[in-house]
């Protein structure tokens, strides 16, 4: 028998006879660069939670690697045993954040390469995700009787399907993905509709493999309440949505929801699942009403939140000093310059303070020596708009993406097309236009380590 307890989002406990199992630790308030939260909240008892054997990350997105939970394992001699094995990705930054919070016993986990540890066999599944340039896996556990299998965030397709279902038969139990996350679609301005091509294939994935109990998995989060608005834009179903989904597309499979503090026990005799049954954890307040997909209500205008409020008017002339020399100069020396020229790019870039106002600065791309002129040229067809303390990070190396992007303060559209004699040309609206802000400060393996190392610093004294 396998007992599976969910502590918090994608964040699990699974018990065999003689071994315990962590996954994706992400256990404090705020998660993902301060701008999430766990939902429901929960109410977790850290010195009773059973010791544990083996800790898997699955990947590197941050409501999985938590840097300030595995900081706190790393301090605490409650949780992890002195000899407990980590299951890791091959991803360098990910060992690196390890490694320096002193974690020991890594094994680099390969596709389909069982691991046995206890009396479990531990394989890890692919992922075919190519929106992420790191790798990341599912996870079957088998203890010698039952199967379960956690996927996680990975992308399967029917060959990995016929591989899993070689390997162990008809799985027992599985948590699987029913959420297509719509975050950063309304910073890019891009389609705000549940992606069907997208959510069909979680059901298809369900029937293809069909397990013979399935709970939803890993997507019990929302954005903190100061900019709840985001969370009417980014999370287009609920588990139970998708459950009475898959009740109508594969009626034989059976099914639960599966929340903070619940428990699975899963045998060959069947699936039972104790709610709220945990002693450890529960749902501290079922605060899930705040996830309403309502995608045209109002929304929040971008509103700079300076770190030191005396220090806005110091920031806003570096910012302006840049745009007119640093700015300029990369964009001049861009890659992308031939191609903003071919578009006839129109660009304005406009700067929010605390106060709500803003300045703008634009760039006609037309021009053959480019220059920043204030005046709005009128029709704009590439647009960025920003806070000006987080564009003050981005210069000074502070923050990454992952934060600017997810969080409100940061918006884009462009409507990119050229006219010519007789001709009209437009660019793909499927496609990703250049971002002049992206170019400048890309969203690289660098930006990645620093904001992992970053954390590294905050928390490992203070765990």
């Amino acid at each position: 028998m396998l007992i599976t307890t969910l502590i918090a989002h994608a964040s699990m406990l699974i018990q065999s006879n003689k071994t315990t199992i962590l996954t994706d630790p992400v256990w404090f308030d705020y998660l993902w660069e301060e701008v999430n939260v766990l939902c429901p909240s929960i109410d977790l008892d850290l010195k009773k939670i059973p010791p544990v054997d083996v800790l898997n990350i699955s990947h590197r997105h941050q409501d999985h690697f938590d840097v300030r939970t595995l900081a706190y394992l790393a301090r605490s001699d409650s949780v992890l045993k002195p000899d407990a094995t980590i299951l890791a990705p091959n991803d360098d930054i990910l060992i690196n954040v390890l490694k320096e919070l002193n974690y020991k016993n890594i094994i680099i986990v390969e596709d389909f390469k069982s691991i046995s540890i206890g009396d479990v066999t531990f394989t890890p599944t692919p992922s075919l995700n190519e929106g992420d340039y790191f790798p990341e896996h599912g996870l079957l556990v088998n203890d010698g009787e039952v199967t379960i299998w956690n996927q996680v965030d990975t992308v399967v397709n029917p060959e990995i399907i016929s591989y899993i279902n070689k390997l162990y038969g008809r799985l027992d139990f599985s948590h699987s993905r029913f959420l297509p996350l719509l975050e950063g679609n309304f910073t890019h301005h891009k389609t705000l509709a549940i992606p069907f091509e997208e959510y069909s294939s979680f059901l298809k994935v369900a029937g293809a493999l069909k397990p013979k109990f399935i709970v939803p998995g890993s997507a019990a989060f929302r954005y903190r309440d100061e900019l709840d608005f985001l969370n009417r834009y980014s999370f287009p179903t609920t588990p139970e949505q998708f459950l009475a989904d898959l009740e109508d597309f594969c009626p034989d499979i059976k099914t639960s929801t599966f929340n903070s503090g619940d428990v699975a026990f899963i045998s060959k005799e069947g699936v039972r699942i104790d709610k709220q049954s945990s002693d450890f954890v529960r749902i501290l307040i079922d605060d899930s009403d705040k996830i309403t997909f309502k995608p045209v209500m109002e929304v929040r205008p971008i509103i700079s939140i300076p770190s030191d409020p005396e220090s806005t008017s110091k920031e806003i002339q570096i910012i302006e000093e840049f745009i007119g020399g640093t700015y300029l100069e990369k964009l001049t020396a861009s890659d992308k310059i031939d191609g903003w020229r071919h578009w006839q790019t129109l660009y304005q870039l406009e700067i929010f303070d605390s106060n709500g106002n803003s300045k703008s600065w634009n760039i006609d791309f037309r021009d053959k020596k480019l220059r920043v002129d204030k005046k709005s040229p009128g029709k704009i067809n590439l647009y960025e708009g920003i806070a000006a303390s987080d564009f003050f990070k981005l210069i000074n190396g502070t923050t990454s993406w992952d934060f600017v992007g997810l969080s409100g303060n940061y918006r884009t559209f462009s409507n990119i097309y050229r006219v010519g004699l007789g001709t009209f040309e437009f660019f793909p609206i499927d496609r990703p236009f250049p971002l002049p802000l992206l170019q400048v400060f890309p969203s690289d393996r660098e930006m990645d380590r620093n904001k992992y190392m970053k954390d590294v610093l905050r928390w490992k004294e203070k765990a």
